[in-house]
């Protein structure tokens, strides 16, 4: 029997868009565009919108150069598909400075100069804006404990490297970040 004459039978396979309109509000701007379906969050804010503070380092969520702030809560942007953040608030370490004048946490990491090569300050400084946010809501950690966590947690210097444990800095800046960061709840 013809191979071409078993398929015949068969209806054609439908045509799948693999594509999605979102609006997303990056930096303040609300912006609408067609996203493929595979596409990160950190591709599309480099590839889209030329943002590239946010840096591919692992491409698995492990290093933490690709933090941003998504509704205010510190994420992996290389593992979260831009497709699913449809009305999502994003804030890169582009958007928070207001104007000319540094967001406190990125004023103290020039201050005490906590970076060497740069390549994680972003996702650095974008992991201790949304850890600051969290331990003021309350939220616990490791060190505090489910149990301990009533309220604000106060941040000392064991809180906040456990709370920033999943941003890696290659060069070893980590005594001045964590300086940069005591500085800021100061």
């Amino acid at each position: 029997m013809d191979s071409l004459a078993l398929g015949a039978d068969l209806e054609p396979e439908p045509v799948v868009d693999e594509h999605s309109t979102v609006t997303l509000f990056v930096n303040g701007e609300e912006t609408t565009l067609t996203v493929d379906h595979r596409a990160t969050v950190l591709e599309t804010l480099r590839e889209r919108f030329g943002l590239t503070g946010a840096k591919k380092g692992c491409d698995h969520g492990q290093c933490g150069a690709c933090t941003v702030l998504v509704d205010g809560r510190r994420i992996n942007s290389c593992l979260l598909l831009a497709v699913t953040q449809d009305g999502a608030t994003i804030t890169t370490v582009e958007g928070l400075a207001d104007g000319e004048s540094l967001h406190p946490v990125q004023q103290a990491f020039v201050e005490r100069d906590a970076l060497q090569c740069g390549f994680c300050t972003p996702g650095q400084i974008c992991s201790a804006v949304g850890m600051l946010r969290e331990a003021a809501d309350g939220h616990p950690s490791h060190v505090t404990g489910p149990d301990d966590a009533t309220g604000p947690v106060a941040l000392d210097a064991a809180e906040i490297r456990e709370r920033m444990s999943g941003n890696l800095c290659r060069c070893g800046a980590y005594p001045r970040i964590v300086e940069a960061i005591e500085d800021v709840i100061e």
